[in-house]
This record gives structure tokens, C-alpha cells and sequence, in this order.
């Protein structure tokens, strides 16, 4: 566990921003969804496609956030080839929790995004939050449109 004082920006949040997976844009998703931080203006719009299990197969995103949801992003792109909408779901309720209540990052979570823990030193900036959480919102309601269009055809 990092101390309470550990520097918000630090390297590897830093390396991280410069570096996101699944940058862009696809032809034709089965989903695309923007979510806005109301509190910065971080946006963050995720686009993917599912495979005949419901696990997402293409996935890209277009991100205009700080460092930290620039971070956030590529620790999701990291990660996202393969999950179902729940897995996504979860991922963001823990980092939530984790980030608003000192939650402890479950197992699951923590073995498919193992760098969510970089995010302990932004706890108490709450305006910080929403940035950071705002890809994970995205690419799980996108999981989630995709799914319930798919159940409906």
C-alpha cells in the first residue's frame, strides 16, 4: 500500500497517458457510448464490438481527459479484449469504491486491470474521480448496449 502522501502524478501514471491501447476509432460498432465527467470535462467514448460469447472482441476509444483518466484508459485498454459486460461492470463499481470508500480492489478485478492500485494517492482529490472512472463507465455501458441490442434481435 502506498502512503496516504504519495505523489498524485507519479511516472508510471504518466507513461501511461502516453501511451493508451485501442486509441481510435472502428467502422461500425455494435456500440459506441461517450461518457462526461460533469466536474472537468473529461470525456471518453468507447467503442467495441462483441463475440458469439458476449466478450468484447474490438474495442477502441477516443480520449480527451487529464493525466489520470488518460492513465485510467490505458490500464482499460490493457485489459478489455476478452471481458463480458459484467466483468467491465464490476471493474468499475470496484474502482469506485476503491476510489470514494478505501475499498480493497477484488481479486478478479485486480487480475484482469492489475495497475488500478496506482490510483490510491487520488482518494481523497474527489474532483478527480469521475475522470478516472470515466473509461471504465464507458466501455461497460457500450458492453451493455451491445448485449441487451443482441438479446432484443
Amino acid at each position: 500500500m502506498r502512503p496516504v502522501d504519495a505523489p498524485l502524478y507519479n511516472a508510471r501514471i504518466l507513461r501511461l497517458a502516453t501511451a493508451i491501447p485501442h486509441l481510435g476509432t472502428l467502422e461500425e460498432p455494435e456500440a459506441r457510448v461517450q461518457k462526461v465527467s460533469p466536474i472537468c470535462g473529461s470525456r471518453v467514448t468507447a467503442m467495441l464490438d462483441l463475440d458469439a460469447e458476449g466478450r468484447v472482441a474490438r474495442f477502441a476509444q477516443e480520449v480527451r481527459a487529464c493525466a489520470l483518466g488518460q492513465a485510467a484508459a490505458a490500464i482499460l485498454g490493457e485489459g478489455v479484449l476478452g471481458a463480458d459486460a459484467p466483468t467491465l461492470r464490476a471493474a468499475h463499481a470496484a474502482l469506485e469504491g476503491y476510489l470514494k470508500r478505501a475499498e480493497p480492489l477484488p481479486e478478479a478485478v485486480l487480475a484482469r486491470f492489475p495497475e488500478l492500485t496506482l490510483f490510491e494517492p487520488a482518494r481523497p482529490h474527489l474532483a478527480r474521480h469521475g475522470s478516472i472512472c470515466l473509461a471504465f463507465d464507458a466501455a461497460a455501458t457500450a458492453a451493455e448496449q451491445a448485449r441487451q441490442a443482441r438479446q432484443a434481435a
